[in-house]
């Protein structure tokens, strides 16, 4: 009997699917930023390669939109309009927020087995904690400016993706800077996408208040729609963060390759293509 149960039980594991086999490697939201110096990237690496061990891939889709990929093949889209390039892919996990159209979809793909929005009935903000082994994906509700220039309470997330001993956070559409208990349940985190737009979010003062907070190790800036909010976001940051401009869309990084001074890498957006 007891054969046949082990028998059965290794059975079953095959059958699993490889993302569901994975196990999460813990995070507690702390950056090791003494590892070994430099972010090590992969630009020749398409996103449709597999992802080395212990890393994530990020690729910047475009606007607020990134891939995030794991190691044992789960994929997760941030900020979710429907539409991610010239692809078949159908991700895991996509992220939305409603401020504006740009960032969510009414009519996400049914086949998509998790849509999280950022938001649920008016002022109650939502509540997620998907636990799917490999990678955890959790929220933070804050509030955003709703029509006729009033307050929408807990109408926008910030989500928090924790894989391979890293945690990811994007700030989504952030339209106020987040209080005290915020940051705390935010945790450190090491990699961070940021709105740099600097008015249809926030301003970049105050932007830059958020990043100083956080002390993120890499930083990501997205929805920035012209080079001068971007260059003066980096103007902004250059005295604390280093400033690594890239010619690609996507990088590869890991737990101990964190760079020893925070670093601001500027990706290239470019939609997924097959």
């Amino acid at each position: 009997m007891l054969r046949l149960g082990l028998i059965l039980s290794l059975l079953l594991t095959a059958a699993l699917p490889a993302s569901a086999q994975q196990q999460r490697r813990p995070s507690h939201c702390i950056a090791i930023a003494d590892a070994d110096p430099g972010l090590r990237y992969l630009h020749k690496a398409a996103w449709t390669d597999p992802v080395p061990e212990f890393s994530v891939r990020i690729q910047y889709i475009a606007h607020a939109s990134f891939l995030i990929q794991t190691p044992g093949g789960l994929e997760a889209v941030t900020d979710y309009t429907g539409f991610i390039g010239n692809t078949e892919l159908i991700p895991d996990i996509v992220t939305m927020n409603h401020a504006h159209g740009t960032h969510w979809t009414a009519n996400p793909d049914p086949a998509i087995p998790h849509v999280l929005p950022g938001w649920g009935a008016f002022g109650e903000g939502i509540e997620h904690h998907l636990d799917l082994g490999e990678m955890l994906v959790r929220n933070v509700s804050t509030d955003i400016r709703s029509a006729m220039g009033g307050v929408e309470g807990k109408g926008n997330s910030i989500f928090v993706f924790e894989v391979e001993g890293l945690c990811i956070g994007h700030l989504g559409h952030l339209h106020h800077e987040p209080n005290d208990a915020q940051y705390a349940a935010l945790g450190r985190l090491d990699v961070l996408m940021v709105p740099v737009d600097g008015g249809y979010t926030m301003g970049l003062d105050a932007m830059v208040r958020v990043v100083e907070r956080l002390k993120s190790s890499v930083i990501l800036p997205m929805h920035w729609f012209s080079g001068q909010s971007l260059s003066r976001f980096l103007d902004d940051v250059s005295d604390t963060f280093a400033i690594d401009r890239r010619s690609g869309a996507e990088l590869v990084v890991s737990l101990r390759d964190l760079p020893p001074r925070p670093t601001v890498v500027v990706l290239q957006p470019a939609w997924l293509r097959d």
